[in-house]
């Protein structure tokens, strides 16, 4: 049975201990929930698995996943070595300047306030992985700095309509890419000529230096 939402950081974190080491395919049987044999459609099972484990009611609306408490659940995936496997896909990325905010006003911003990071371990079966220790996590002014310069050069060059140019080398912490179901996917946005083109969806996502990073000093403060 699905339970309620915490009702408080500290019953969320108490829920998250009582969850790791396990399986997910453990935790998807107590659930009900049947577990895909692979994540090639189903790359989202993971972090929807979690949310039900662990009381989560945001869906995907706009709030975070626990909204009385504000804090948005991230999985993710790690190597052997305790390496984030991937970057992480944070929201999805305005294409035109007038759907743009300054930093303060970001959903970004707002997404990244306040984070608990649940590892995944293994490669195998997605029933085979499993939970490791889990982090909440805030940015520090430092790492926000970071962010907030990312994003704005990001969302200035998306407001610009320079898609072309736009790839995953720009951004120190942040990066724009396609997101989007199936790459076929597209939306309208005005290009740099101020003309309408039919483009992928993009995202904002964290690289894996900058996730590695964060989970090494909050890991490290304990």
């Amino acid at each position: 049975m699905r339970p309620s939402p915490p009702g408080n950081t500290a019953e969320l974190l108490e829920r998250v201990k009582s969850l790791e080491g396990r399986p997910l395919g453990w935790i998807a049987a107590r659930l009900n929930i049947t577990a895909p044999p692979d994540l090639r459609r189903d790359k989202g099972w993971v972090g929807t698995l979690l949310e039900a484990a662990l009381g989560a009611t945001g869906g995907s609306l706009a709030q975070p996943d626990f909204p009385d408490l504000g804090v948005e659940l991230k999985s993710i995936p790690m190597t052997d070595a305790g390496r984030p496997r991937e970057s992480t896909f944070v929201c999805t990325a305005p294409l035109n300047q007038e759907l743009l905010t300054d930093w303060e006003q970001s959903w970004l911003r707002a997404k990244l306030a306040q984070v608990l990071w649940v590892p995944i371990g293994g490669s195998g079966a997605p029933a085979s992985r499993v939970v490791g220790t889990a982090v909440l996590w805030s940015p520090t002014a430092a790492q926000e700095a970071v962010l907030r310069a990312d994003w704005e050069e990001l969302s200035d060059l998306l407001g610009l309509g320079h898609f072309e140019t736009l790839d995953g080398r720009w951004g120190q912490a942040l990066q724009v890419r396609p997101k989007a179901a199936d790459s076929r996917a597209r939306t309208w946005a005005l290009d740099a000529d101020a003309q309408w083109v039919q483009v992928n969806p993009r995202g904002f996502y964290l690289r894996k230096s900058f996730t590695q990073e964060l989970l090494k000093k909050v890991t490290n403060k304990r």
